[in-house]
């Protein structure tokens, strides 16, 4: 209800600082259209005159009553109804409006037609004993164009307050994505430092190694996280080159299995979406784990149906640690809810295990 009455608002907003919206005056333009061939049946069925001159007369009272209908409808009307210190004020200047609406409906609509048979443009097919009984007869055209306009108006501005409440909601979801990776990569390239700090800190001579590992992720984080989504395959290169990171802090008791399965056609992903539940394998199981550690991640991709599973080692005491991580899991969670319609990560921790699988279809990507 929020979103729909801030949208309103701006939306009332952007339309009252006086610009010409053209798509709004081609609108006009094809309910003029519209309402020429809705009055051209009315008058061909009840008088049968030669079809030129009706066909010219409608015309000329058709751009007439467009260019009054656009200026009550998108100028006037909402000047008069414009929020003022007085609540008195806008209802006497919407009645005023209304009333000289009426007056161009029927005196000025009477004036138009006079000025065109002068002008030669218009053809009297009728003639009238009076100015007032020109007038009466004159004023229904204008009464049913009010209507029609009225109408069509107040659709064309239901749908496009729909689109534009769309589009904040589209524009609110990217703005709360991009604020969930700015803090995914700064989390997961502080837990990489720290994994070579360890190793310049013991001095290692991988720790070379480790720094061509960190070029690598700091380039696809620069140059991958920022352009949309990317294919599964980058995905997985990360996440290899995370494992080779982290595997050079272990000693060959450290068993990592990573295998995946493509489809042909290539897939594509956000940017980093698989990599915290591998960097939670590691944190929260793998470092805290003293006999046997091991990590087993696998991936497939079907049909568009993609599960991917991370599997490791955990001591009993810390088997619910990754449910704790503050940034990760969360994160992850809200980043699914946004990105997919259909989706589901199950968490299942065990005394010596703790296992992680998340299943998307990416037919559901919104």
């Amino acid at each position: 209800m929020n979103n729909g009455g801030v949208a309103a608002n701006t939306f009332s907003d952007k339309r009252s600082k006086g610009a010409i919206d053209r798509k709004r005056v081609a609108f006009y333009g094809w309910v003029g259209l519209a309402y020429l061939v809705l009055w051209l049946i009315i008058d061909f069925s009840q008088y049968p005159a030669p079809v030129v001159p009706i066909l010219i007369n409608n015309i000329w009272l058709a751009l007439y009553l467009v260019v009054i209908n656009f200026l009550f409808f998108e100028r006037i009307l909402p000047f008069a109804r414009r929020k003022r210190r007085t609540v008195l004020l806008p209802i006497l200047l919407v009645i005023l409006a209304v009333m000289g609406q009426i007056a161009l409906y029927s005196i000025g609509l009477y004036l138009w037609r006079k000025a065109g048979i002068e002008l030669h443009l218009y053809t009297a097919l009728r003639t009238f004993t009076s100015t007032k009984h020109a007038v009466a007869y004159i004023f229904p055209h204008g009464l049913v164009s009010i209507l029609f306009f009225g109408l069509a108006k107040h659709h064309y501005d239901f749908i496009q307050l729909k689109q534009f409440a769309q589009q904040l909601r589209i524009e609110k979801q990217e703005a709360e994505l991009h604020y969930l990776r700015l803090q995914t990569n700064p989390h997961f390239l502080f837990n990489t430092l720290n994994n070579i700090y360890s190793l310049a800190r013991d001095k290692s001579d991988l720790a070379p190694e480790s720094l061509l590992r960190l070029s690598k992720i700091l380039r696809f984080m620069l140059y991958e996280t920022g352009a949309g989504d990317i294919p599964i395959e980058n995905e997985l290169k990360i996440i290899a080159d995370y494992i080779a990171l982290e595997k050079l802090r272990y000693d060959d008791s450290l068993q990592v299995n990573f295998s995946y399965h493509l489809p042909e056609i290539p897939e594509r992903l956000p940017p980093l979406l698989l990599i915290p539940l591998v960097e939670n394998a590691f944190k929260h199981g793998v470092s805290e784990t003293r006999d046997n550690p091991f990590v087993d991640i696998q991936l497939a991709v079907e049909q568009r149906q993609l599960m991917f599973s991370v599997r490791n080692s955990a001591e009993a005491s810390v088997g619910n640690a990754s449910e704790k991580e503050t940034i990760g899991l969360p994160n992850l969670r809200r980043q699914l809810e946004l990105l997919y319609q259909e989706y589901e990560l199950t968490i299942q921790p065990g005394p010596a295990t703790f296992t992680a699988v998340l299943k998307i279809n990416l037919a559901s990507h919104v």
